[in-house]
C-alpha cells in the first residue's frame, strides 16, 4: 500500500497547506516542482516553485494544483520559470479513475473541434455534473478549462521551441481558427503569439526537422529504457544508436522519422521530427511522454517499492527506472500475442518477419494483420487466429472505459489470458499499477534474490507495491535479466 509520506502528499496537492508550499517556494525545492503552481496577487503572474525570481510575501501567495486553476482564476504565467514546461503534475493519479481516464481522453483531443463535455461524460459513463465536481475537487478547474490550457500550453512550447507559422501552431494545438486561437492567448498571457518569437531566429531548415523537448523530474535511468527498448527493437522500424533511440512512423498518411536522447544536465528528453507535419505534433508529443514515461515521479515511486526489502537495493542501484510505453498500442498487443511462451529474441525475430512482409518498413496496422498471409513465420495457426481475432476487435477497445473492463473485454477474446492483457495494458495504456501477473521473468527475479518463489508467493508481494506494481515488476524483470 502507498506509504504515509505519500498519502500526505497527495493531501498536499489537494487541500495545498499554505505553509507547506510557501517552504518548499522559499527553499525551492524540485521535488515540487510541477505539484503545484503560485500564483502572486501583486504581479498578476504565477510561477512554478523552483522559479529563480525574488520570493514573494507569504500574503501575497494564493498556491493553485494546476496551471488550468490558477489561468481561470485570471493569473498570467511567469516568463522566466515557464510553467508550460513543468513536469506534469501526477496529483490525480492512482486516487481517481475518472478522472485519470478523462483526462487522458482530453490530452486525446476529446474536448477539441467543438466537441462537448457531453459526449466526453458519455464515453466516461458518468453526469457531466459529477464529473465537474470531480475534476474541481483533484485540478481544481473545470473539463473545458484543462482542454484549454492544454492547448494553450502545448502552444507556447511551439512558438518557443519552432519557428513553424502561426497558424500551423493554432490548428496544431487544437484551435479551429486563428483568431480564436489569437483571442484565446491574449487572454490567458496578456499578449499575442506573435510576441514569444521575439529575439528568436528563424531556421532555414523549419519545415524539415522540429525538436520537442520534454522537462522530466529527476532521476531518470534513461540507460535502462534504452537497453530495454534495444533488447526488442524491430528493424527496420526502429532501432537504438549512438544513445538515441530511432524510429519510423507515420501518422495520417505522412511517412517520417523521430528519434530520441537525453539531455542529463537538463533534466530533459529532446525528440527530433522529420517530415511530419506540424498539425501532427500533439500527436507526437503525447505518444513521447507515454513511451519514455516523462511524467513519472521518481521519488514517490522509489518511497513506496523500498517498502519492499527485496527492492530497495534494486532501487539504490537503478534511480529512476521508468516504464517503457508505446509508440502504438497495438503493436504492443501483436508482440504480446507473439511473446507468448517464447523467448524475448525469438518473438523479436518473429515480429521482424512480420514486418517484412507487410514491406512498408513500418509495423502491420490491424488492417494488415486481417488482410496478411501468416503462414512461413513461425507462428502456430492458434496464434494467427488470435492475432486476426485482435484486430479485428481492438477498434471497439474504448480508453474512456475503467481498466477492469479492458482486462475482461481482452481475456474474452481466444488465445489472450491474464499474462498477456495485463502486459498490454501496462505498456499501451501506461498503467502503473498493472503487471503481467503470475510471469515466469518476475518468479525467476524472486528466485535469483533467493526468496520465495511462488505464484502466491509473487501475487502477495506485488500488493504491497501497490499504487506502483509495474515499477516493481520492472526492477524484477532486470534481476531475472
Amino acid at each position: 500500500m502507498a506509504s504515509v509520506e505519500t498519502s500526505l502528499l497527495y493531501t498536499l496537492l489537494m487541500k495545498l497547506e499554505h505553509d507547506i508550499c510557501y517552504q518548499a517556494l522559499k527553499t525551492r525545492d524540485a521535488r515540487f516542482d510541477g505539484r503545484f503552481f503560485t500564483a502572486v496577487s501583486s504581479t498578476g503572474i504565477f510561477c512554478r516553485p523552483v522559479c529563480p525570481a525574488s520570493t514573494p510575501k507569504l500574503e501575497n501567495c494564493t498556491f493553485y494544483p494546476t496551471a488550468s486553476a490558477a489561468l481561470s482564476a485570471g493569473f498570467r504565467p511567469c516568463l522566466r520559470c515557464r510553467p508550460e514546461s513543468a513536469p506534469a503534475s501526477p496529483a490525480w493519479l492512482g486516487t481517481e479513475a475518472t478522472v485519470r481516464r478523462a483526462v487522458r481522453l482530453i490530452e486525446e483531443g476529446a474536448l477539441d473541434d467543438g466537441q462537448s463535455v457531453a459526449t466526453l461524460c458519455d464515453r466516461l459513463g458518468v453526469g457531466e455534473r459529477h464529473l465537474r465536481r470531480l475534476f474541481q475537487t483533484y485540478l481544481g478547474a473545470s473539463p473545458k478549462q484543462i482542454a484549454q490550457t492544454r492547448r494553450l500550453m502545448f502552444a507556447k512550447r511551439l512558438l518557443k521551441q519552432t519557428d513553424a507559422p502561426v497558424i500551423e501552431i493554432a490548428h496544431a494545438s487544437g484551435f479551429n481558427s486563428l483568431r480564436r486561437f489569437n483571442d484565446a492567448y491574449k487572454k490567458s498571457f496578456g499578449f499575442a503569439p506573435s510576441h514569444e518569437r521575439k529575439g528568436i531566429q528563424a531556421s532555414p531548415h523549419a519545415c524539415d526537422a522540429i525538436t520537442l523537448r520534454f522537462t522530466y523530474r529527476p532521476p531518470y535511468d534513461w540507460d535502462g529504457l534504452l537497453d530495454f527498448f534495444e533488447m526488442r527493437a524491430i528493424d527496420p522500424v526502429e532501432w537504438v544508436a549512438d544513445g538515441r533511440y530511432h524510429r519510423r512512423i507515420m501518422i495520417d498518411g505522412h511517412v517520417g522519422e523521430i528519434s530520441v536522447h537525453h539531455e542529463a544536465d537538463k533534466n530533459r528528453l529532446c525528440c527530433h521530427i522529420r517530415a511530419i507535419p506540424t498539425a501532427h505534433l500533439q500527436t507526437i508529443s503525447r505518444k513521447i511522454r507515454r513511451m519514455f514515461d516523462v511524467d513519472a515521479d521518481p521519488q514517490a515511486i522509489a518511497h513506496d517499492l523500498k517498502a519492499d526489502p527485496a527492492l530497495k537495493p534494486l532501487i539504490d542501484d537503478h534511480p529512476g527506472l521508468r516504464l517503457p510505453g508505446a509508440w502504438d498500442g497495438f503493436e504492443i498487443a501483436v508482440r504480446a500475442v507473439i511473446g507468448q511462451q517464447i523467448s524475448v529474441k525469438g518473438a523479436r525475430t518473429i515480429c521482424t518477419r512480420l514486418v517484412a512482409r507487410v514491406g512498408t518498413g513500418l509495423f502491420p496496422s490491424p488492417q494488415n494483420i486481417l488482410e496478411m498471409n501468416m503462414d512461413g513465420l513461425g507462428l502456430t495457426g492458434r496464434r494467427i487466429a488470435t492475432l486476426k481475432s485482435l484486430a479485428q476487435s481492438w477498434s471497439g477497445l474504448d480508453k474512456a472505459k475503467p481498466i477492469e473492463d479492458t482486462l475482461k473485454e481482452l481475456c474474452a477474446l481466444p488465445g489472450i489470458g491474464p499474462w498477456t492483457a495485463h502486459y498490454i495494458v501496462m505498456r499501451s495504456f501506461g498503467e502503473p499499477d498493472v503487471y503481467p501477473v503470475d510471469d515466469l521473468g518476475l518468479i525467476r527475479g524472486l528466485e535469483k534474490l533467493g526468496l520465495p518463489a511462488t505464484k502466491d508467493d509473487l501475487k502477495a508481494r506485488a500488493e504491497n507495491w501497490r499504487p506502483w506494481r509495474a515499477y516493481g515488476a520492472m526492477y524484477l524483470w532486470r534481476v531475472y535479466g
